[in-house]
């Protein structure tokens, strides 16, 4: 008796295990990252976060799907080559308003190391979308050794409502320690060098 219940034991541990070996890969073989962000990708995000976290919110690794929209007037066709072309694009990160996150500005890392580098050459397609839905793009290349203020001014470069620095006048060669009166005399009235005209 007790050897005929040791061998349906016996039995049952040989039938689950063939029936292991035979059993199809897992439905969903994932396991968790150990990282969301690259090393380069997560020092840049603090340094965008220090320039300009408190004013705009920053979104990291955006479909170009996800901000952009067809145009209605578009026919069928274009509309399905363009949803396609921009699904399988990727924005590095993109600066949103704070108050009801519309996209201000996309920013991609330029990154020269390796064979063919990481986005070195300009994606036609990315840059004319964003140009059309008046979205700028700044293409910012990977370096250490950035401040938070190099960014910044980065940033602030390619928003379309910020008013530049007001430039000074450039001094004239040997105008520098001149009174105010022989500045005004120094100079010129007449251009300097060949004027050309675009036609």
């Amino acid at each position: 008796m007790e050897f005929a219940i040791l061998l349906m034991v016996l039995l049952v541990i040989i039938a689950v295990s063939v029936m292991k070996l035979n059993e199809p890969q897992l439905a969903f073989p994932f396991k968790k990252k150990s990282n969301l962000f690259t090393p380069v990708e997560r020092n840049f995000l603090a340094l965008i976060e220090e320039a300009v976290g408190k004013d705009y919110r920053i979104l990291c690794r955006v479909k170009l799907v996800d901000i952009l929209a067809v145009r209605q007037s578009t026919d069928k066709k274009n509309t399905k080559n363009a949803i396609n072309k921009a699904n399988s694009r990727y924005l590095d990160f993109v600066l949103c308003s704070k108050d009801d996150m519309t996209p201000i500005l996309a920013i991609d890392l330029v990154h020269n190391n390796g064979k063919e580098g990481y986005k070195t050459q300009r994606d036609w397609f990315v840059n004319g979308s964003l140009d059309a839905a008046n979205i700028p793009h700044a293409r910012i290349k990977v370096r250490s050794g950035y401040k938070a203020q190099e960014i910044k001014d980065c940033i602030e470069a390619k928003l379309p409502n910020k008013v530049p620095k007001q430039l000074r006048a450039p001094i004239m060669q040997g105008t520098l320690n001149l009174p105010d009166e022989l500045k005004q005399k120094a100079k010129p009235t007449r251009p300097v060098g060949r004027s050309v005209i675009a036609a």
